[in-house]
């Protein structure tokens, strides 16, 4: 037997549980989602993120065959609902915040939403039990099933397990390559390679040369790559034609900037004028919803009403109204205005925040609203084009703009990309829902990525925090923390160089489609002679965990 072809047990025959081991199991894949939370965005001890599946590969391996698949589905949930209870804690004063629920609806809903997400982790559990059952190995078996469901599980907020890697440049450049999907493969490798490790010196077996020698080379190109990929962007941006970019961060909540929308305008103001006192600016950014009156349809210049006193080129988050097939429409929308306060370019938000900015079957119930009177009643846009600033000297500064959370969003920002070839990303946001949590350090986390996956530098203005200067290899250039009030500013540089993964696009999460369908519902086992364990429910289910 090679040593591809060991099968899931080490016994003989799969052992039975008691009550207590069992659950004992349940309380050990929890661990594993606990761990995969601290190396999640936020809490960001990458570490944890290389050894966070150890728990699940150790529980299935004692329990399969034997385990039902409502068993292995009862682990991965209970695993993914403790990771994603740790590392979305903050969904409850979100909901607080933006619905107005009372504390135990809040609770109730945000529970729903961890168990939702949770699922993500059920199905990668039942994913890899199955192609276990079928004698592959713990690599073979663990990258595919976790890069499928990263691929294709619906989710509101996208979770990655190469999140939590961010802070570390080194290991982002091969997301230029396959997006954060390639960085999440090489780390899932690397805890499978290491539990195959340990568990063949446990047993005093044979070590799996062949895994973990190809995985040590996939961290060895990562890290390589890495270095020449900082090396060569950076050796481009010292070629580059920079602009200074201007942002101010004006810290102000929710509910007080709809009690003094005329505060916060004047704070804007009041911020820019200081910052260009001192700034020469090509460019100034302000946060989304900045401007919190509505600016009717046919607006063409803003120097009067929005940019008194404002001599740079602006970009900023706005409202705007429209008439459309006889209706009064809402959008969520980015101005450009030049130095004359002219409006030359518009962008409205093409991908709404569910719950926020609308309501799921609100248009066919609009009693839904009534019962969330914070949810907005936005439409979305239809095009994601540049925002197009034309200069006396120097190219024109193509803005693919990010609003709110889009920038989070790996397919949705290559489309922009690809669609307008930026040669600048600006995100403008508003995380102040959140309060002084993760979440606007996770939001900035994500977004990272997309300045790696196309080497552009990221602009992120938002209203409380985390106001950010991001260059094209991932790196912070320069913050505004949470609840600051300040302004910042930073030269730039406009690269507009297509990266493998502009063009092709999410290929690890297909090629792990491919391989788990192959493996877990199509591909001969590997012996014949192995212990029958099909997928059909055992009569001893546990109903006890």
């Amino acid at each position: 037997m090679t040593e591809s072809d060991s099968p899931p047990p080490a016994e003989p025959a799969a052992p039975k549980f008691s009550r207590a081991v069992r659950w004992g199991h349940l309380l050990l894949c929890g661990l594993g989602g606990f761990v995969q939370c601290l190396g999640f965005a936020g809490f960001s001890l990458w570490p944890f993120a290389l050894v966070s599946f150890l728990p699940m590969m150790w529980v299935l391996d004692r329990e399969l065959p034997e385990a039902s698949t409502k068993r292995v589905l009862a682990l991965g949930l209970f695993h993914g609902a403790v990771g994603y209870a740790g590392g979305y804690y903050w969904l409850y004063t979100f909901l607080e915040t933006f619905s107005g629920y009372s504390g135990a609806p809040s609770l109730a809903f945000a529970s729903i939403f961890w168990t939702y997400q949770g699922g993500q982790q059920m199905l990668i559990y039942w994913l890899y039990s199955r192609a276990r059952r079928r004698g592959y190995p713990v690599t073979l078996s663990a990258v595919p099933a976790l890069l499928t469901l990263e691929l294709l599980y619906p989710v509101l907020f996208p979770a990655f397990l190469a999140s939590g890697f961010h802070e570390v440049p080194l290991f982002l450049q091969i997301a230029d390559l396959g997006g954060p999907m390639l960085l999440s493969a090489v780390a899932m490798a690397f805890n499978a390679a290491l539990y195959e490790g340990v568990r063949a010196a446990v047993r005093k077996e044979p070590l799996p040369k062949k895994t973990l020698g190809a995985v040590l080379a996939a961290v060895l190109f990562t890290l390589g790559y890495g270095a020449y990929r900082i090396s060569e962007v950076d050796g481009r941006v010292a070629e580059a034609e920079t602009i200074n970019v201007g942002m101010v961060q004006v810290n102000m909540g929710i509910f007080a900037k709809r009690e003094e929308p005329f505060e916060g305008h004047r704070r804007h103001l009041m911020q820019s004028r200081r910052l260009e006192a001192r700034e020469e600016l090509d460019l100034l950014v302000w946060p989304e919803s900045a401007f919190t009156f509505f600016l009717p349809e046919g607006s063409t210049n803003l120097r009067q009403r929005v940019l008194p006193g404002i001599q740079s080129p602006v970009v900023f988050g706005g409202l705007a109204r429209r008439e459309v097939d006889g209706e009064r429409r809402h959008y969520n929308t980015a101005y450009l205005a030049d130095g004359t306060g002219e409006i030359v370019a518009t962008y409205d938000k093409t991908y709404l925040l569910a719950f926020g900015e609308y309501l799921p079957l609100g248009e066919t119930f609009p009693i839904l609203y009534e019962w969330s009177p914070n949810s907005g009643h936005f439409t979305p846009g239809d095009h994601v084009r540049p925002l197009v600033l034309e200069r006396e000297e120097g190219e024109p500064i193509r803005i693919s703009t990010l609003i709110c959370y889009e920038d989070v969003l790996p397919g949705f920002t290559r489309k922009a990309v690809r669609e307008g070839d930026p040669n600048l990303l600006v995100n403008i946001t508003n995380d102040a829902w959140f309060g002084d949590t993760h979440e606007p350090w996770i939001h900035l986390a994500l977004a990272k990525f997309r300045a790696v996956e196309h080497h552009r530098a990221l602009v992120r203005s938002t209203n409380s925090g985390v106001t950010a200067f991001v260059d094209p290899v991932g790196r912070t250039i320069d913050t505004i923390g949470v609840n600051e009030r300040d302004e910042i500013a930073a030269e730039l540089p406009l690269l507009d160089s297509p990266t493998l993964y502009q063009w092709v696009g999410d290929w690890p999460g297909w090629v792990g489609l491919g391989g788990i369908v192959f493996m877990a519902f199509i591909g001969r086992r590997k012996r014949d002679d192995e212990d029958p364990s099909d997928e059909s429910d055992a009569d001893d289910e546990v109903s006890d965990s």
